[in-house]
């Protein structure tokens, strides 16, 4: 029997650990990665902090020459080369993707590492958008030992992707 579809996510600080903590959803509780920071109410760029909120999944990104186009119901797009996100808040385009030319030092989606094979692109500081209240928050795989991350929400791969075939548009996340 296929599991039914998540509406909503949660994620609270692991007491003790600002940098961890729990996602639950749906009856599964699973160890997450944070941001070096914490969570935060008042993000601002750069500052490592993973934000407090309610957010929707906007859609997944995935690395369509590692891995086989996800069971998911949300919009999906593949990673391509170029792809890239704006973190510049002086630039129109700040927390945008963005495409760029192979010499640019943009934060790129297509990483040699495994922490961008999926990607869950959060609506954090989308409407109305804010030059410097943070960018690039994504939901996305977990560094070994769940190492803090610069602000995102990161989960083990495997775990990532069984959360992926039960995500559905309008699914939100909720960040306290």
């Amino acid at each position: 029997m296929p599991q039914r579809a998540l509406s909503r996510l949660s994620v609270r600080v692991r007491p003790g650990r600002r940098t961890q903590g729990w996602l639950c959803a749906g009856g599964l509780a699973v160890p997450v990665a944070l941001g070096r920071a914490g969570v935060k109410a008042n993000k601002r760029e750069g500052d490592g902090a993973t934000p407090r909120g309610i957010f929707r999944i906007v859609r997944l990104w995935w690395r369509a020459d590692r891995h086989p186009r996800p069971a998911t119901l949300l919009p999906v797009r593949r990673i391509a080369c170029d792809d890239a996100w704006c973190e510049d808040p002086a630039d129109r385009r700040y927390n945008r993707p963005i495409k760029i030319p192979p010499a640019s030092g943009a934060d790129r989606l297509l990483r040699s590492d495994r922490l961008y094979d999926f990607v869950l692109e959060l609506d954090h500081n989308t409407r109305p958008r804010i030059a410097g209240r943070g960018s690039a928050i994504f939901i996305h795989a977990a560094r070994a030992g769940l190492a803090p991350t610069a602000g995102c929400i990161a989960l083990e791969l495997k775990t990532l992707r069984r959360l992926l075939a039960r995500l559905k548009p309008r699914s939100i996340i909720v960040v306290s």
